[in-house]
């Protein structure tokens, strides 16, 4: 009987030092939740390369989604009449007048270099150009918006990145055209 005993104690002693041992399962992570109204971009994320100037035998940098078979429009029409192309997608050239000079996140686009320009910025930060942009010829595709950026935005872009507008607001903030590029193609001068 001591025996058995013995033998029961060794057993479940044994027992709990394999079930201590096993690995707990690990739920993996939940995807975020994204907006269902927003377009997938079917672009790998930003590397490295997307801060430098490389470009194909033909001389253009391709960024974010191909360009697509957007309506092609004046981009000084644009700027001068935002209501009549905000929210559809359209394709506009221009030169790159100004540009982020921390990430590549956004440039100023403007028909001249001395013309009135519009802020570009690239959707769901899924694509970056390259840090010496400004000066460049692009080909953009993506949809026109007018928005008011806060105070702190306004702050962040004109001191960080050097970002000029010609009204600010008395409480700080700033009405402006925007552009949300999907695609964008670039060429230098």
């Amino acid at each position: 009987m001591k025996k058995f005993l013995s033998l029961m104690i060794l057993t479940l002693a044994s027992a709990s030092v394999s079930l201590a041992q096993t690995q707990p399962k690990i739920n993996a992570p939940k995807q975020p939740q994204t907006d269902k109204n927003m377009q997938k971009i079917d672009e790998p994320k930003p590397f490295e390369y997307d801060n430098e100037s490389v470009a194909d035998a033909n001389g253009v940098m391709k960024r974010g989604a191909g360009i697509g078979t957007a309506k092609k429009v004046s981009l000084a029409k644009a700027i001068k009449n935002p209501g009549e192309y905000s929210g559809k997608t359209v394709l506009v050239e221009g030169l790159i007048v100004r540009s982020c000079k921390m990430e590549g996140c956004w440039m100023e686009l403007a028909p001249a270099t001395d013309a009135k320009s519009v802020r570009v910025k690239f959707k769901n930060h899924a694509f970056f150009i390259p840090l010496d942009a400004a000066g460049m010829r692009a080909k953009v595709e993506g949809v026109f918006s007018v928005k008011t950026l806060s105070k702190a935005e306004v702050d962040h872009l004109a001191k960080e990145d050097g970002a000029k507008f010609d009204k600010i607001n008395p409480d700080g903030t700033v009405t402006e055209i925007s552009f949300e590029a999907t695609g964008i193609e670039l060429t230098k001068k």
